[in-house]
């Protein structure tokens, strides 16, 4: 495995000024409205489609703290994102939870406004293992919504994924205390790994359902250099809407927002039409339905590099601007010009790349690093 950490391209002041006004367009056209913030590097789990246990051993070398934005820095350039347009942000990880006082940085981030006046909407993906204890702090700082990842509800299968030996129990509780702490709606990722998990599909919509929760299947992605993506292991969505199907009659919905990376299905009532008790299923399909064509997400690492794409392979270096004294104008330029100039489009593209691209991750970042 390469290590990209190290590997960024300088985040450079533009001699033209770009004032922050909003309205910032990539080179396709599409804004900058959402923001994810990898506020650690470290993760409890092991689950082998991000953090496989071969490769983050007990040897492995995580960043020094020193490297790590501060809460502070973070707050600072998460102030320069909105002002360019962003109105949602998500803390990731390796496992936000992990990070020390992170209600701290919760409180930050809630008090920013948008340039209309309107608070961010802020959320946190998480694994579940820490949510009993920290739910009620996390919405008393500010937290307005989590995602959870879970990725079965059968203990053997979910231990074995994990590859820790954490129980599903735990995470099940993880998600009551969020329900109880008032987190929103709360949504529960689960990655679907043809020949590990498919068979807990129908399980965990029928556990979801009618529960006020909203179950989102993803597809197995190629992202990063360690967790030996083969193509035959993805199950795609249309496969797992039709299992679905077969027991719950599902209605298409309306995207929620532009941008939106889940394919919303409503479950049908009696009259074939969406029945809001019994809630709704979501589809991330990156690898058999690209959206890269209304992506409007940016990526910020722990250590402050910025990319622009989840299968991205190189970074912009934000860091070394903030700690080498820029002006917010200065930082603010940089993040338009960096923004102006992305053009990536990897899902898009992935099936017309010859086999020896596809597979090349070495150069890819891992989804551990800048989240998912």
């Amino acid at each position: 495995m390469v290590d990209q950490r190290v590997r960024a391209l300088p985040a450079v002041v533009p001699a033209q000024a770009i004032a922050p006004s909003g309205l910032l367009q990539d080179r396709r056209g599409r804004p900058l409205r959402d923001l994810r913030i990898s506020v650690t590097d470290r993760c409890n789990f092991r689950c082998s489609y991000c953090m496989p246990k071969e490769i983050f051993d007990k040897d492995y070398q995580y960043l020094p703290h020193s490297a790590l934005l501060t809460f502070e820095e973070i707050t600072r350039l998460t102030q320069v994102f909105v002002a360019h347009g962003v109105r949602k942000v998500r803390l990731t990880g390796g496992e936000p939870l992990l990070r020390k006082n992170l209600e701290i940085l919760i409180e930050q981030l809630a008090a920013l406004r948008t340039a209309d006046g309107a608070p961010l909407d802020l959320t946190l993906t998480t694994n579940g293992s820490l949510l009993t204890r920290k739910a009620a702090s996390l919405k008393a700082a500010g937290l307005n919504r989590v995602t959870v990842s879970l990725d079965g509800l059968d203990d053997c299968v979910f231990r074995q994924m994990n590859d820790v030996d954490f129980p599903v129990a735990d995470v099940l509780e993880g998600i009551a205390a969020a329900r109880a702490a008032g987190l929103g709606t709360i949504k529960v990722n689960m990655v679907v790994k043809r020949g590990t998990n498919e068979h807990q599909i129908l399980p965990m919509a029928r556990h979801f359902r009618g529960s006020g929760i909203v179950l989102r299947f993803i597809e197995y992605m190629d992202v990063g250099a360690t967790n030996g993506w083969r193509m035959d292991e993805v199950v795609p969505s249309a496969e797992v809407l039709q299992i679905l199907q077969q027991e719950m009659p599902l209605v298409p919905l309306e995207a929620s927002a532009p941008g939106e990376t889940a394919e919303r299905w409503g479950y049908a009532g009696p009259d074939g039409r969406h029945d809001p008790d019994l809630g709704e299923v979501g589809f991330i399909s990156s690898v058999t339905q690209a959206f890269c064509g209304d992506c409007n997400r940016v990526r910020l690492s722990t250590e402050g590099k910025v990319y622009l794409c989840l299968f991205a392979h190189q970074g912009h270096d934000l860091r070394e601007l903030l700690r080498g004294g820029a002006s917010d104008a200065d930082l603010a330029s940089a993040v338009g010009a960096i923004w102006q100039g992305r053009d990536d489009r990897y899902s898009e593209i992935r099936a017309q790349l010859p086999p020896e691209a596809r597979t090349a991750s070495g150069r890819r970042i891992e989804m551990s690093y800048i989240g998912g």
